[in-house]
């Protein structure tokens, strides 16, 4: 047969065959996961909005619910259920999908319940049940307790300018930058304090990723004491486990890989995957928080690539679970280390459903607390006259991870650091920084700890390093 021939048949053949589409990435196939995510996003924002920040539904959808595109329903009600008795929330319905449900559990704030669960199954999930230290916050001095002295502002502080940066916080042009509060401390002592309506002292709001400070504080300690170790590989039994093979790869990631947010595993919480895959579903869906985590595989070189990831935090988070040993020690652990330390009462460290901590976000606090926190690193890790934090871990959190040297150095060990284009603000400076304006920022130099607190939405952009800036010009 000639070539024409071969050619001719080939064409005839063809034409019989049906016609492929070229390949398109268009189509979403985490639809229905993102659906169900919306719907636990709203279930636990109302949740922990109506029953932790003890806030009213009229403020929920106003602030809270402001985060999202297409909330379900209205103030004046839809496809959700407010309990109060039950202090519980679902979210869901015929046209909004999957119904997702949240409750409030004493000493941890709002759970999230999978799916397939509903308010009759709330009797299984976790609490815990802790006294706080005996002495009363009110009666108490700063700042270990609330009460403040009758000082006055030294004379060292320009009062006009330190006014101006509070305005420049909560003045802002853009609606979508909402400040909910603002408070500076220098030299131990608070020189200003202040909260938009509806907001005060007591008011705990979601700390987002300034969670991951905490955990890395709660890390450090166990580091300093010998029972976790930078530069070991993390003790995690990684999944899937795999028959017959000898060596793992991920057995080389080490807890400074995944504190410097470099782990070099699978990405699931960026590149285009958030709210529909990774810590997503145990932020909102009711997943383990410990399962998801251990089921990436490892795509470049610990410790070389840098990349955001929710799951980073949580290994690290169930690597200190596992030096802590049993369940009891686990579970008491961040308030009997850290929190209860220091005077931070008004928190609350929230868990998945299996009690789990999710120290990557899941974190509610008042703003004095965080300034509390923020003022334990200030003071070079000792409160009280008791040393809780080495200044080696300090120094640990404020170097900047290798994998970030091309990119600018702007992060250490889950704190941020100021990038190298800012010469308006001090160079030792560093951050926490948590979604919708969740900020403490320490300045070594200054003697100075600034918390801001916000529910910004939108393109968000509420700049903390300008901030810094402008409260700055008050103590030249």
């Amino acid at each position: 047969m000639t070539i024409r021939n071969t050619m001719l048949l080939l064409a005839i053949l063809l034409a019989g065959r049906p016609v492929i589409a070229e390949q398109s990435d268009s189509h979403d196939y985490f639809t229905d996961n993102r659906e169900m995510i919306r719907n636990g996003v709203q279930a636990i924002l109302m949740c922990n909005g109506l029953f932790t920040s003890h806030r009213s539904i009229e403020l929920v959808f106003a602030q809270e619910l402001a985060y999202l595109d297409e909330p379900v329903g209205s103030v004046e009600g839809g496809e959700y259920t407010v309990d109060n008795e039950l202090r519980a929330v679902a979210v869901g319905g015929p046209t909004a999908g999957t119904t997702i449900h949240a409750a409030f559990r004493d000493g941890i704030g709002c759970v999230v319940m999978p799916p397939d669960q509903s308010f009759d199954d709330i009797g299984e999930l976790p609490m815990l049940e802790l006294a706080y230290p005996n002495f009363e916050p009110a009666e108490t001095p700063w700042p270990n307790g609330d009460l403040l002295p009758n000082s006055d502002i030294p004379v060292s502080i320009n009062r006009d300018l330190l006014q101006a940066a509070s305005d420049w916080a909560f003045d802002r042009a853009s609606a979508e930058q909402d400040t909910l509060s603002l408070i500076v401390v220098h030299d131990g002592n608070i020189v200003l304090e202040r909260y938009a309506d509806g907001i005060d002292m007591h008011t705990r709001t979601r700390t987002w990723s300034t969670a991951k400070s905490i955990a890395v504080t709660l890390i450090g300690i166990l580091v300093d004491q010998g029972k976790m170790a930078l530069d070991e590989p993390l003790d995690i039994d990684w999944e899937p486990t795999l028959d017959g093979a000898d060596f793992d790869p991920r057995n080389e990631i080490t807890l400074r890989n995944v504190l410097n947010m470099s782990s070099g595993l699978y990405p699931v919480d960026s590149f285009g995957k958030e709210y529909a895959t990774g810590s997503g579903l145990a932020y909102w869906a009711g997943a383990s928080s410990i399962e998801g985590m251990r089921d990436r595989g490892l795509v470049r070189q610990p410790g070389t690539f840098w990349d955001y990831e929710n799951y980073d935090t949580l290994l690290a988070v169930f690597a200190m679970k596992q030096a802590l040993g049993d369940e009891a020690t686990y579970q008491q652990y961040p308030r009997r280390a850290l929190l209860d330390k220091i005077g931070m009462r008004n928190t609350l460290v929230s868990t998945d459903r299996f009690h789990d901590f999710i120290l990557s976000s899941q974190v509610y606090a008042n703003a004095r607390d965080l300034a509390r926190f923020g003022m334990l690193y200030q003071q070079g890790g000792v409160w009280g006259g008791e040393r809780l934090l080495s200044t080696e871990w300090i120094d640990f959190v404020r170097t900047p991870a290798p994998a970030t040297a091309e990119r600018g150095k702007f992060y250490g060990g889950q704190w941020w650091l100021v990038p190298d284009d800012r010469t308006d603000v001090p160079g030792n400076a560093y951050s926490t920084a948590g979604n919708r304006g969740q900020f403490v920022i320490v300045v070594p130099s200054q003697d100075l700890v600034i918390v801001r607190r916000g529910l910004d939405y939108g393109q968000q952009g509420f700049n903390r390093w300008d901030l810094t800036r402008e409260v700055l010009k008050a103590f030249k």
